[in-house]
């Protein structure tokens, strides 16, 4: 969580002007709240789409060495993943990521777009 908003308050912070400019031409605080709170979303849910498919490439690949070099292990012998557990790590990840959002989120909603614009 504090990745993703360390990462959507730099994006708020980069795109300053462009912001600004949505604020001049009318764009209203809930507008800006759901662009930046989108945004986050899809940067987590893509993210963490990622690290479930490595981790089950991960685990296919340590049952393969496993079974190539014979390690009978009770507890290691078939490494699996439930997919309810994984898409409600899943789901917690999204929701995570829109709640580390919304900082960033009421940051770009309280631009002076006057500031922005003048800011380099």
């Amino acid at each position: 969580m504090i990745g993703v908003s360390n990462i959507m308050l730099i994006i708020v912070k980069e795109r300053a002007k462009e912001i600004g400019i949505r604020k001049a031409l009318g764009a209203t605080p809930f507008s800006l709240i759901a662009l930046i709170l989108q945004e986050s979303i899809f940067l987590t849910s893509i993210s963490g789409y990622i690290g479930l498919v490595a981790s089950v490439g991960v685990l296919e690949g340590v049952g393969f060495l496993m079974g190539k070099f014979g390690i009978q292990n009770e507890f290691f012998s078939r490494p699996e993943i439930d997919v309810q557990l994984a898409l409600a790590a899943l789901c917690i990840l999204v929701v995570a990521g829109a709640a580390a959002g919304c900082i960033p989120a009421r940051t770009a909603a309280n631009i002076n777009p006057i500031e922005a614009l003048r800011s380099e």
